[in-house]
């Protein structure tokens, strides 16, 4: 009987906090105030594009106990399709969705209202405006050219994207498949968006004019000719840098890959270097962006993460932000330094990605990587 009337009165109780909430103007609450609402739901889903969501589950349980936070590590492009399908069923799973790959992510989810933007009032004035609409950046991500500094010291051992077609790096070029990760997608995407810097830098370096012989563009001809020459396509990123970074090798390959994978070169014995000073540019900088899903089971719960994920009132941002406060990634609030080991954003060399502009093309280079595998 007593256990009876202990579960009524925690169905009540929970009941009386779901009034609350419906009654409440939740984008507007401290952390404070989403705190007892987010206890009382007791629980909040993440789909995560990155592995580091394990890390901030821990420390967000650790400062928020009676919550329990359900990380999953899902790519950006299984997210997209797996949100869709979701929303197709009527289903909710997921209360937080943190993902890159904005150039889908807007068409695909935020248009048909799938996923809805947050932006903790906390962090409103310290965030730039372009950063938290239409949905809030925690922080720029890349996918840029990564060699084995160990193997060379001097520096990165090409100079010039167009480097990668030449026959002596004929099949020691390494990335994901394009067509398995937005990301990789999006990168191949910005190259063709940049053909003028493309013909420039083929002409700096072959010391002519660039022929397209049938190509559309110089972004377009250096992804023919990228293929061409054997690029290497694998599964992940950590199959990027193992091949890339792996220590002891005499004369490694060189890829596409995370600028902030330098964070595990110690522990996994890579030893991984961004080649910031390749012409016309290493790669791209991109958003990594937090939404709820439009209708969250645990709505307080939900915006608290995302608080939690922008990082705390330290210099560093605290355990939430921990995980991504390191060389490669760029934090987007303006009041945490830099990281002390990365290159300078004002000084990183790769391509602010567009999402919008990304987008009018992303699917016809899609089309033109499936002709050339």
């Amino acid at each position: 009987m007593s256990i009876t009337k202990t579960t009524c009165l925690g169905a009540i109780g929970l009941l009386l906090s779901t009034t609350i909430v419906a009654a409440q103007d939740l984008d507007a609450m401290t952390a404070e105030e989403l705190l007892p609402l987010a206890q009382a739901e007791g629980t909040v889903t993440v789909y995560s594009f990155t592995s580091r969501i394990g890390k901030v589950e821990a420390a967000f349980e650790a400062a928020y106990p009676g919550i329990d936070l359900q990380g999953f590590d899902i790519s950006s492009t299984e997210q997209i399709a797996r949100l869709s399908a979701e929303a197709q069923a009527g289903v909710t799973n997921a209360d937080v969705v943190y993902v890159s790959d904005a150039p889908v992510v807007l068409e695909a989810l935020l248009a048909p209202g799938i996923i809805a933007p947050y932006v903790p009032p906390r962090v409103t004035d310290r965030v730039p405006v372009e950063f938290q609409s239409p949905l809030l950046a925690q922080r720029l991500s890349t996918k840029v050219l990564m060699y084995n500094e160990e193997a060379n010291p001097d520096g990165a051992p090409v100079d010039s994207l167009w480097d990668l077609t030449r026959d002596e790096w004929a099949g020691r070029v390494v990335m994901v498949d394009p067509l398995q990760r937005g990301d990789y997608l999006d990168l191949m995407t910005e190259i063709v968006l940049r053909s003028d810097e493309m013909a420039a830098a083929y002409e700096a370096e072959f010391g002519e004019a660039i022929d397209l012989d049938g190509a559309a563009n110089a972004g377009e001809k250096f992804i023919m000719d990228l293929f061409a020459n054997d690029v290497i396509l694998v599964g992940s990123t950590d199959d990027v840098n193992a091949a890339v970074g792996g220590l002891g090798q005499d004369n490694p390959p060189v890829g596409f890959t995370s600028y902030s994978d330098r964070r595990d070169n110690e522990e996994e014995g890579w030893a991984l270097q961004v080649a910031n000073d390749v012409a016309p540019a290493p790669g791209i900088i991109f958003p990594a962006v937090l939404a709820l899903t439009a209708e969250p089971n645990n709505p307080a719960a939900a915006r608290l993460v995302i608080d939690f994920l922008m990082g705390d009132e330290t210099d560093t941002g605290g355990p939430g932000l921990a995980p991504f406060y390191v060389a490669g990634d760029y934090v987007t609030r303006t009041d945490i330094p830099p990281h002390p080991d990365a290159v300078p954003l004002d000084d990183f060399t790769a391509w602010r990605v567009a999402p919008a502009e990304t987008a009018k093309i992303r699917a016809e280079i899609g089309d033109l990587v499936l002709t050339l595998q």
